[in-house]
Formats: structure tokens, C-alpha cells, sequence
């Protein structure tokens, strides 16, 4: 039966501040160096031991963040702890190497500016959400630099962004007027220089500066100038503590040397310098807080040629971050939802069929891993514990999950049968809290699960010691490649009988909908 703590018009709603924020980590090989070199393992993938699993963690400290918001726990831009291990191009080199693209190697100016713009809006979307940051002006200059900064206006659009476009000095040619009709055909405004307001902070949340690029030279020009001094004047407004929109600049900072940067020390001070190619050797002066590379375009010949060293690109990302992220007030994340609302005559009178609905919700939303939950379980002394866990099966009769039943959870489960899981779908602020009790699935059920995994992850499961100590990985390898020698002839591997599933018989169902302002919504539900 149903129940809830708040009742909002026909929505169920209660004010609900103790959630948190950050996506709960889907990591399931948890492996850790004890500082007595010995090795603590826990495995509870299915995947079958991969050669980048084998391989050492380099020095360099790379995470990672993504440009899919349904997908934030897949790829996430690249993080690299030391910006002096990446190559900065001097100005020839830059000009080389898009001669270079756009002539032996095929690519057309139009190809190079649609990867670049991506890059761009890609990297904003990173930085600035546009729940906070919605309003965009893309301030775009007559060359190349401004067609990368109207393609990025385009693609923040689709992006959820409210751009506009102070475009001055627009160029004839057709691939420019294509990329002005595009930005029409979807109602983006046009302004410009005298409709734009004096005081830029007022309408903007965000600043394109897409007005020049690596191959100006000289002193700009009316009416860029002033529009870069409107820029520059934008850091006096953030002495005053006034909120001021952030500045982005495209591959270099408007006015700034190419090489040596803001050599008067009076040009604009980006707040985010997303280079594009390879970072120039201007961007060495960069001092904001966001640095981001984009172009995911160069071969391994220009690579080669020009003993570029570059970050890796993670996934389907188009983006990387250079440099350590800026430092974050932990009190100050928080996101104001936008969900639509659960309402009451939308639940399913069954709450295993509206757990069901939810979860297809989350797989047909291509979100990382639906099927992985929060397992809470605690022993005889009460400490409770948690871990990643992943859902095997879900009916009228309960949730079920398979693991290692010499582990910790599994010891607590002995002596406390009872316990709690916890999904967490980010992409579509929902989360779906269990509790109830649990007891081992059968022997057959658990046997006919064993043999459909892979034969790595069968493998995995003997091998596998789960919270115990080992000597070292090489011990672990070394036992999981003897049985692979054992078993390849394709026989039938047995199940280990410290293995094996469990089932959760739920008792009670809590249904979460994040909203605006904390007002989230809330259902619970008794299953007796």
C-alpha cells in the first residue's frame, strides 16, 4: 500500500535535504596495495580480466568526465595533473599543421570548424550548466575562429543553452552565411554592437570569445577592440564582488600574442581557454581556472612529425581538461533538479512493477550501468557497510545479486539477515531505496546463473578471494592464468561453492523524483 509524508497539489512531495549530490562510482574491481605491499582484493565483475587491467597505473593522475549528461559516470573529461607534460605549438607549427590537415590529409576548413565548435560547446557544457548558465553571447570575429565560435552556438543550442550572436564583420563566403542560416533557422538572436548592452553582465551567464585566432596579427580593429575591452572591463566588475559572466575564450584570448600571451598584462583574463589542436604556447600564460583541449582530429602523422604529446581522448568525448580543475567549495555543489512530477494516479499499484518501469526508464536512457546498487548490510556489532553490487534479476519474488559467500557482506548477511539496497539513475534524478530480508537463492538457480556467465568471469569467481588478503596481484594472475590453461579445451568449470546468490525479499519501497528548490518528491510503499 502506498503512503508518502507530503501532499503538493496531486503530488506527492516532501522537503528533502539530506540526498546527496554525486553519482554514486560504478567500480567493481576494487583492488588495493596495503602499505605492507601485500594486496587486498574484491572482485565482483563478470568481466573476464583484461590486459588493461594487468597493466600498472602510471604516475600520471588521469579521471575522467563526459559530455553525455545521461551518461556522467561513463566519460568524464580527461584530467592531467601536469600541463608541462603536454606540447604548446608556436605560432608556424599551428599554421603547418592545418596546412597539413587541409591538404594531404583530406580534411576540408568546414569538416575542422564543425569538430572544433563541438569541442567548444562540449567543454562549456563540462564547465557550466545551463541550469546555471543558460544565457550565451558568442562574440564572433570575420575568420575561422569566428565560424568555430557560430558552430558552437549552433551545437549549445541542441544543448539546452540560450545563445546569441554578436557577429560584426560577417564573411560572403558560403560556408560562413550557411552557418548564420543554420543559427536562424533555430530563432538565435543576432545583435549587434549597438544593441548590445553596455554592461554585458546584466544578460550574459556566458562570453564567447571567438574573435580572433592563432594566425592574427597587428592591433585589433574597430569595433573588436572595444569589444575587448568590454571584456577586460568585466574583471574590474568582479573586484566590486558583483556577479560577472564567465569569459570563454576559443584557442587563444582575443589580443593576446600568440606566443607570449598578454604581454601588456591588460588583455582579457579568461575565465576558460579551450585550445584547439594542441594548446599554443600562449596558453602556458593561462592563469583561469579552466583549461580544456578540443579537435579531436589529429592523426598519428602529425602526432609523429611534430612529437606532440597529448592527452587521451576518453570514450566519445570531445573534449579533455588540461590542469588541475579548480578548487571546489563542497558546501556550495548542490543541483536544482528539473524532473517532471511523479504523480499519484502514475504510480503502479505494485511497487516491483513501478521499480520495473523505472529501471526500463534508466536502460532505455542509456545510463551507465542501471542495473548497479548501493547493498547496506550490517553484522553482529551493528557497523554497517556498503558496496557496489549488481542486479541480476528482479520478479514478484525479490531482488537477486551474486557474490562471493566468504565475503564481509556476506558474513553480515549471516548473522543479519536483513538489509538495504539503493539504485541511483543520475541521468534521470531518480533513486529507489529497499529494504527487506534476505536469504541464499537456491543451489540450482545459482548454477544455472554461474554457467552463463563468461568464462573469464567464471574463471574470476574461483580465483577470486574476496575480502582477503593476497601476497600480490601477480598471485592473482598467475592462478587465474593456470586455470585458463586448465579449462581451454572448453570443459565445463565448476562453480566454487563459496560462490553464489541472494535474494532480497523486499519489505519496504521508497521512490525518489528529484525537483526544484529540495521539494522532491517521495513515495513509499510496505510490501508484506
Amino acid at each position: 500500500m502506498w503512503s508518502s509524508l507530503a501532499r503538493k497539489s496531486r503530488t506527492m512531495t516532501c522537503l528533502f535535504l539530506g540526498t546527496h549530490q554525486s553519482s554514486l562510482p560504478l567500480i567493481f574491481n576494487s583492488n588495493v596495495l596495503k602499505p605492507s605491499r601485500s594486496f587486498h582484493h574484491n572482485t565482483l565483475s563478470n568481466n573476464k580480466l583484461s590486459p588493461a587491467f594487468l597493466t600498472p597505473i602510471p604516475s600520471l593522475s588521469i579521471r575522467a568526465f563526459c559530455t553525455n549528461p545521461s551518461a556522467k559516470m561513463a566519460d568524464r573529461a580527461v584530467q592531467i595533473q601536469n600541463p608541462d607534460s603536454i606540447s604548446y605549438l608556436t605560432q608556424r607549427e599551428a599554421a603547418e599543421i592545418d596546412e597539413i590537415l587541409m591538404g594531404p590529409l583530406g580534411f576540408s576548413v568546414d569538416q575542422l570548424m564543425e569538430l572544433a565548435g563541438l569541442s567548444v560547446a562540449a567543454s562549456i557544457a563540462e564547465a557550466y550548466k545551463p541550469s546555471e548558465y543558460k544565457r550565451v553571447l558568442a562574440i564572433c570575429g570575420p575568420g575561422n575562429n569566428g565560424g568555430d565560435g557560430l558552430v558552437a552556438a549552433r551545437h549549445l543550442y541542441h544543448f539546452g543553452y540560450k545563445p546569441s550572436v554578436c557577429y560584426p564583420k560577417r564573411t560572403p563566403k558560403p560556408l560562413y552565411s550557411g552557418l548564420v542560416t543554420q543559427l536562424e533557422s533555430l530563432s538565435v538572436p543576432f545583435l549587434s554592437v549597438e544593441d548590445l548592452p553596455l554592461d554585458l553582465s546584466k544578460d550574459f551567464d556566458i562570453l564567447v570569445d571567438a574573435m580572433f585566432g592563432f594566425s592574427f596579427h597587428g592591433t585589433p580593429r574597430p569595433p573588436f577592440d572595444d569589444l575587448i575591452q568590454r571584456l577586460v572591463s568585466l574583471r574590474d566588475h568582479d573586484q566590486t564582488h558583483q556577479k560577472s559572466p564567465v569569459i570563454v575564450s576559443i584557442d587563444i584570448p582575443s589580443g593576446w600574442h600568440v606566443e607570449e600571451g598578454d604581454i601588456g598584462g591588460e588583455g582579457i583574463k579568461p575565465d576558460m581557454l579551450v585550445s584547439l589542436t594542441a594548446p599554443k604556447l600562449c596558453a602556458k600564460k593561462f592563469c583561469g581556472p579552466q583549461h580544456f583541449l578540443g579537435g579531436r582530429f589529429v592523426p598519428p602523422s602529425i602526432a609523429d612529425k611534430y612529437k606532440l604529446r597529448l592527452p587521451p581522448y576518453p570514450g566519445t568525448s570531445m573534449c579533455v581538461r588540461i590542469g588541475k580543475p579548480p578548487k571546489i567549495d563542497i558546501s556550495a555543489l548542490r543541483e536544482n533538479y528539473i524532473s517532471p512530477e511523479l504523480l499519484e494516479e502514475q504510480v503502479e499499484a505494485d511497487p516491483i512493477d513501478q521499480f520495473c518501469k523505472w529501471f526500463d526508464d534508466a536502460v532505455a536512457a542509456n545510463l551507465k550501468e542501471p542495473n548497479a546498487m548501493a547493498l547496506s548490510t550490517a553484522g553482529k556489532d551493528g557497523k554497517p557497510s556498503s558496496r557496489m553490487v549488481l542486479l541480476k534479476g528482479v520478479d514478484k519474488d525479490g531482488f537477486v545479486w551474486y557474490t562471493n559467500y566468504d565475503s564481509r557482506k556476506a558474513h553480515d548477511l549471516s548473522d543479519n539477515p536483513h538489509a538495504s539496497l539503493l539504485f541511483y539513475w543520475d541521468g534521470l534524478n531518480r533513486q529507489v531505496r529497499v529494504e527487506g530480508s534476505v536469504q541464499k537463492v537456491s543451489d540450482e538457480e545459482s548454477e544455472q546463473y554461474f554457467h552463463s556467465r563468461p568464462r573469464g568471469s567464471q574463471i574470476g569467481a574461483i580465483v577470486s578471494k574476496q575480502s582477503t588478503v593476497v601476497p600480490g596481484r601477480h598471485v592473482l594472475h598467475q592462478q587465474y592464468k593456470e586455470l585458463e590453461e586448465k579449462f581451454s579445451d572448453g570443459s565445463l568449470i565448476p562453480k566454487p561453492k563459496h560462490w553464489g546468490g541472494y535474494r532480497l525479499k523486499p519489505e519496504l519501497f521508497e521512490f525518489w523524483q528529484g525537483q526544484k528548490s529540495r521539494l522532491h518528491d517521495r513515495w513509499f510503499s510496505s510490501h508484506l
